[in-house]
């Protein structure tokens, strides 16, 4: 009788490693296919996520600007019955319960201007305020709000591919070695920093959302990870470098940038605010101290690597539920994204594009430039500041005096541009909107820190570079 159990155990055993290993190698080839191998398509190199939401975007055209302005809508009119309407305990109270009651005006001001850029855009006849539907205004926010209205479903699709399926338990083994005693966060953090550089930033906050809610971070991980490792893309950051001129310099320009930025974030972690977020889970229970320890490399590293990801994935569900279920998370805020990134950053744009403000901010860090030796650091401190909008506008505001502006300044513009990471055109309205334990003051505060101690760094690497 033992001897037949034993045999069942056994046989039921290998059948667990063979559907574990199996999913491992077919779902983690299929993410690394989408997110990260690129491809020759239509003459142009592009990595496939890129081009899937990029052919959304053409292909529904006029219709997704109208789709964005009735999710905003909706989500304003919902927005406000939920939370002061609505029956406590209902879906809908529940579902707008940990919104801030100061989120429900920022809503209407959400709809508000993407209602009149979609007037704009669809009556010939409409003539909206040009503060509002302006280029350098709507025209902008809305370019970006239909990029994030498919990145944020797509990603929800792609992302149980690297999640639920051993592939992020495999990397964050091999990693915790090296991740956790220099930036304190685990070692499958790396699969945030390396989606990042490849695809979106929003993409990369979408994943530490989900593994912040999966218990995989703790409040501080997750804080620490999403403001840290969300970086912009390396197919965006030749845009940006090309933008200031200095394509012929595209790798000093990117890789001393991304050196910048893990230098950045080894000092982030060890400061106020993030060095105060607590080590508990999303549902308040504490982060054991083991799960903190400092392990190093053995011989056994690659095989605990492979056993913990190949449990993993014969312990997930079936693939469509997961499907299922991560697509539902993605669409349940999208709404809430939506309306946060028309609303703020519309509203940072038309701080940039009609007041003086940010001049007045870069008036008082000019000075603090000037000491760091950078040249022209009167014309160019003005644009540090604007990258709290949108991390493309330091560079368009110096890119008509890339002719005259000193080689050193377009760099050091562009690497900080580049590692501020949060501007709420995008991955500062997402981080807001997804429920990771970020507050407006702190987003605020991140993005000041950083930029002050971007500018010694990369002046450094513009004197040793340039």
């Amino acid at each position: 009788m033992n001897e037949q159990v034993s045999k069942t155990s056994l046989a039921l055993n290998k059948r667990r490693y063979l559907i574990g290993i199996s999913r491992f190698i077919f779902f983690t080839t299929i993410a690394v296919l989408i997110f990260f191998i690129p491809f020759q398509i239509n003459g142009n190199t592009e990595i496939l996520f890129g081009y899937i939401y990029n052919f959304l975007i053409e292909f529904f055209g006029i219709v997704g600007i109208w789709i964005i302005s009735v999710l905003i809508l909706g989500n304003a009119v919902l927005g406000f019955t939920g939370k002061f309407i609505s029956k406590e305990g209902s879906r809908l109270h529940n579902f707008y319960k940990k919104d801030s009651k100061m989120y429900i005006p920022i809503y209407f001001l959400g709809a508000l201007y993407s209602t009149l850029y979609t007037l704009q855009v669809s009556i010939p006849a409409f003539n909206g305020p040009a503060a509002i539907v302006g280029p350098g205004t709507g025209e902008l926010m809305s370019g970006i709000a239909l990029a994030v209205m498919w990145v944020i479903p797509l990603g929800a699709i792609f992302i149980p591919f690297f999640v639920n399926y051993g592939s992020i338990d495999f990397v964050g083994t091999l990693l915790q070695p090296i991740m956790r005693p220099i930036f304190k966060v685990p070692g499958k953090s790396a699969i945030d920093a390396i989606t990042s550089f490849l695809t979106s930033s929003s993409v990369a906050v979408l994943f530490t959302t989900k593994l912040y809610n999966m218990k995989y971070y703790t409040k501080k991980e997750a804080a620490v990870i999403t403001t840290s490792f969300s970086a912009v893309s390396i197919g965006f950051a030749a845009v940006v470098i090309d933008t200031a001129g200095l394509m012929d310099h595209f790798s000093k320009v990117y890789f001393s940038s991304f050196l910048v930025a893990f230098i950045i974030a080894f000092i982030m972690i060890r400061i106020p605010p993030l060095s105060l977020k607590k080590n508990v889970y999303i549902d308040g229970s504490e982060q054991e101290a083991e799960a903190r320890s400092t392990e190093t490399y053995s011989r056994n590293t690659l095989g605990i690597a492979f056993g913990s990801a190949i449990d993993q994935a014969a312990d997930s569900n079936e693939f469509f539920s997961e499907i299922k279920k991560s697509l539902m998370e993605g669409l349940a805020v999208l709404p809430k994204v939506l309306s946060m990134l028309f609303a703020i950053g519309v509203s940072v744009l038309i701080l940039a594009e009609y007041t003086p403000t940010f001049e007045i901010i870069g008036s008082v860090i000019a000075p603090f430039i000037q000491l760091l030796n950078v040249p022209d650091a009167a014309l160019i401190a003005p644009s540090l500041a604007l990258g709290l909008a949108e991390m493309f506008l330091p560079v368009l505001y110096i890119a008509d005096m890339v002719g005259t502006l000193d080689i050193q300044a377009r760099y050091f513009v562009t690497a900080v541009s580049m590692v501020q990471i949060i501007f709420f055109a995008e991955t500062g309205a997402v981080m807001l909107s997804t429920g990771l334990p970020l507050k407006l003051w702190e987003l605020i505060v991140i993005f000041t820190l950083r930029t002050l101690i971007a500018m010694p760094l990369v002046a450094i690497f513009m004197h040793l570079l340039f």
